[in-house]
């Protein structure tokens, strides 16, 4: 089993939101559309990219995958939908399922994603 945890200030993604490039670089459309659904979008950014740094911390591949390759999906319970090579990379280490909590306050947004070894029966 291995663990990865992420935590960033909301303020930090407002500002980075200024910058249209930014949404799309980093989130995918559905993500997109979800956040910017929210009264306060930026918390429902920040955590979702708290979510991803902390999936790719618990596969071991930190910052090398591509912000889209990692794709929070469903509510109220964030899962978690792998692309890619970031998908490919997740099939060599042989990792499992993914489970991902995310919360919010006002000021900072954070997520812990657990990856479970892969099973073959």
């Amino acid at each position: 089993m291995k663990v990865g945890v992420d935590i960033i200030e909301i303020e930090r993604i407002e500002r980075a939101l200024e910058r249209p490039a930014f949404r799309e670089r980093c989130f995918t459309e559905a993500e997109r559309a979800y956040c910017d659904s929210r009264a306060r979008p930026a918390q429902s950014y920040a955590g979702r990219f708290a979510g991803k740094e902390a999936v790719g911390k618990a596969l071991g591949c930190g910052v090398r995958f591509t912000w889209q390759e990692i794709e929070i999906v469903g509510r109220p319970k964030p899962g978690v939908r792998l692309l890619g090579r970031t998908a490919a990379y997740a099939e060599r280490v042989r990792a499992g399922d993914i489970d991902l909590s995310m919360t919010h306050s006002r000021e900072i947004a954070a997520a812990i994603a657990v990856v479970s070894p892969r099973v073959d029966g």
